[in-house]
């Protein structure tokens, strides 16, 4: 396994599936975001460190344009490996508790819900960059900054509970 660089050269079409993958997640979730943030959302106090809603799109978007090419970087050494299965599996997970979220949070209300799957999603992409940086460190770093910010998400969600518990 390569540490940093695959011999293979870049493959178009494997990267775009790994993108639209993510940003499909992302548009999706939205659907569920979008009409809350003027109205439920709206209602709720929030902390004073709270950022506008105009911010998260772009970071989100950013952030799903990282996590889809490390993705892809691992995507390169896929292989019928337990190593290679299980750093699969734990992505996809990753990436179903990062769409749930949204519907939990924005489409069901449920706060505290949203909360403990957040909690697992933090700790699902500290699994994901471990098992990650077995196949390409790169690929492991460039998902530092989702994990800083579901880091700040979860201070924020859990936040949000208490001051509206």
């Amino acid at each position: 396994m390569s540490s940093t660089v695959s011999l293979k050269k870049f493959q178009f079409f494997p990267f775009l599936i790994s993108l639209l993958i993510t940003l499909a997640i992302g548009f999706v979730a939205a659907f569920f975001t979008r009409p809350e943030i003027k109205g439920w959302y709206s209602t709720l106090k929030k902390p004073s460190f709270n950022p506008p809603p105009w911010l998260f799109a772009p970071v989100w978007t950013c952030l799903y344009i990282l996590i889809a090419i490390a993705a892809y970087l691992i995507w390169k050494h896929r292989s019928r490996k337990p190593v290679y299965k299980v750093t699969r599996a734990i992505y996809f997970i990753q990436l179903f508790l990062n769409f749930i979220w949204s519907i939990v949070f924005f489409g069901m209300h449920q706060i505290l819900g949203a909360f403990a799957v957040i909690t697992l999603l933090w700790v699902s992409i500290v699994l994901t960059i471990y098992w990650f940086s077995k196949f390409n460190k790169i690929a492991a770093w460039l998902l530092l900054p989702y994990l800083l910010w579901v880091s700040f998400a979860a201070v924020l969600n859990a936040s949000i509970y208490l001051l509206n518990s």
